[in-house]
């Protein structure tokens, strides 16, 4: 039986970040557990390579929400990575830092230890941004960050009708000024190459003798003395472990930490008594909470053949693919999305208030992992800050098996509306040159969807989760919340969790970067 000062449960963004920093002190001794394998297949570092690997068992951990009528009463996909790097392994590589106002917005409902002064600082702390310093951009941390290098006819024209609206274009699509924007995405691509956490973090962190990674190492729970964490227990090679620390800190995300804890006895009695789940800490606040961003692809034909669809099929996909093993910069190295847009669903909002992601591609929509064999393109869409929140829960004992979500999608009048006038505003944004003479026509949702009982029920049929799930450990200054704002489990000792499941309001766009900034400045914390 092996004992530790840290227990980091997780490879993911939180946890890779918490393994580099706890471990920078050579008196710290660190263990690192990941439930997935090594990073080693080929296709996690192409990043066009995504779509094979979120399709791929043996990486990701396959949650499904309930069937319900915000889902189109069926399962939605919530897939999450299981594998070195967690999701940022299998993520789209966007890197979004967020806005001022959601750090500051978090520090209100916890501690100023998180405000936008000190998160903009981690993020300058981490990064190593190709376009070098500034008062919140970073030029020497781990995290290499570059700008788009393929630039056509068609991404110009993208850009250049938001810029037709009054949308403004930045170096910095991440600059901190809250504009209406619309440009090149920065992106966790370096050297053609996905720059995952484990690449950028936990490789390095890994050379030092104080830090152990142990991989196919699923946790069941967390082992107690009383109130106090004392370690994990741990599923590995078909044998059952404990391994022992002085801190466990759980990173293992929005869906999978809410159900360690009500493994370990830490949730609703109501829940975990039925399963026969000895009770170390009632708190009904576990697994609530949970916010997420409701997505919806807008998708067009083209006129003319200037699309990226025939790229990805054929003799020219396999071309493509050669030249990427070839060391030649071009498609299989773009990111998911390499154009973002911030707008307002209302004008007279201080902020933007949604996000669209602009491609020069489309889906078959029978089977998304496939594109469309005639030209098309299309824009991912959802607003940023849902006040919706649904909730995630164990119903059995098993560690392997997924918790069951409830996305409650769309509850509040007040989504529904943004969610309806978000559409209209892209809708305009395609009728506006000179994008609007290359289109031919909206194919999805398509013409038949033009009020706002219709567009509600097309996002029901046709969308998405963002994921983007937060808050189902939520942090807070008030009792009733999982987790303080140090991080500490409520009510117990020895226990903290950092990941997305500790933010009290969803950032307003992708969590990959703004989680790494909360773990760097977490690790501020932990350690003081």
């Amino acid at each position: 039986m092996s004992s530790y000062d840290f227990i980091i449960v997780g490879s993911g963004a939180a946890g890779c970040v918490l393994a580099y920093r706890l471990s920078e002190n050579p008196a710290n001794n660190v263990l690192l557990l990941e439930a997935g394998p090594r990073d080693s297949h080929p296709l996690i570092h192409m990043p066009k390579g995504i779509a094979k690997v979120m399709a791929d068992p043996g990486h990701i951990w396959a949650h499904e929400s309930k069937p319900e009528a915000s889902t189109g009463n069926k399962s939605e996909y919530w897939a999450r990575g299981r594998v070195l790097g967690g999701s940022t392994s299998i993520n789209g590589m966007m890197y979004v830092r967020g806005m001022p106002a959601d750090f500051d917005g978090i520090a209100e409902l916890s501690s100023d230890d998180w405000n936008w002064d000190h998160i903009g600082q981690a993020y300058k702390a981490l990064e190593n941004h190709e376009l070098g310093g500034a008062e919140t951009r970073g030029a020497d941390g781990p995290m290499k960050i570059t700008l788009p290098t393929l630039r056509d006819r068609l991404s110009e024209a993208q850009i250049a009708a938001g810029n037709a609206l009054g949308w403004a274009t930045k170096r910095d699509m991440n600059e901190p000024d809250d504009a209406v924007s619309i440009g090149y995405a920065p992106r966790t691509v370096y050297k053609r190459k996905r720059q995952s956490a484990a690449i950028a973090f936990l490789k390095p962190a890994m050379a030092r003798p104080n830090l152990t990674v142990l991989t196919g190492a699923t946790v069941d729970r967390v082992v107690f003395d009383g109130k106090r964490a004392t370690g994990v227990l741990v599923h590995r090679n078909g044998a059952t472990e404990t391994h022992m620390g002085r801190e466990i800190i759980l990173c293992a995300g929005a869906l999978a930490s809410p159900a360690i804890l009500e493994r370990s006895g830490i949730g609703d009695p109501a829940l975990l008594e039925p399963l026969g789940i000895a009770m170390v800490h009632a708190n009904p606040q576990v697994g609530e909470n949970l916010i997420e961003h409701r997505a919806m692809l807008l998708q067009a034909r083209l006129k003319a053949d200037i699309s990226h669809n025939r790229q990805y099929s054929g003799w020219r996909a396999i071309w493509n693919g050669i030249k990427y093993y070839l060391g030649v910069d071009g498609l299989m190295s773009a990111a998911s999305y390499e154009i973002v847009g911030w707008l307002k669903t209302d004008p007279s909002l201080n902020r933007p208030d949604a996000q669209i992601l602009v491609a020069p591609f489309s889906f078959n929509m029978d089977d998304r992992t496939q594109v469309e064999t005639v030209p098309g393109m299309h824009v991912t869409l959802y607003t940023l800050r849902p006040d919706s929140k649904g909730s995630i829960h164990i119903e059995t004992r098993a560690p392997e098996a997924p918790a069951s979500i409830s996305a409650n999608h769309h509850a509040t009048a007040h989504d529904r509306k943004k969610m309806v006038d978000l559409v209209h505003a892209v809708r305009r944004y395609l009728a506006t040159e000179p994008l609007a003479s290359l289109i031919a026509e909206e194919t999805s949702p398509g013409p038949a969807y033009q009020t706002d009982d219709e567009i509600i029920a097309a996002y029901d049929k046709f969308g998405t989760c963002g994921y983007h799930a937060v808050g189902s450990c939520r942090m807070g200054s008030d009792a009733a919340s999982v987790v303080d704002p140090e991080l500490r489990v409520r009510g117990v000792e020895g226990l903290r969790v950092m990941d997305t499941s500790i933010m009290p309001i969803i950032p307003s766009g992708n969590t990959n970067g703004p989680t790494m900034a909360m773990a760097w400045r977490a690790a501020d914390i932990i350690l003081r």
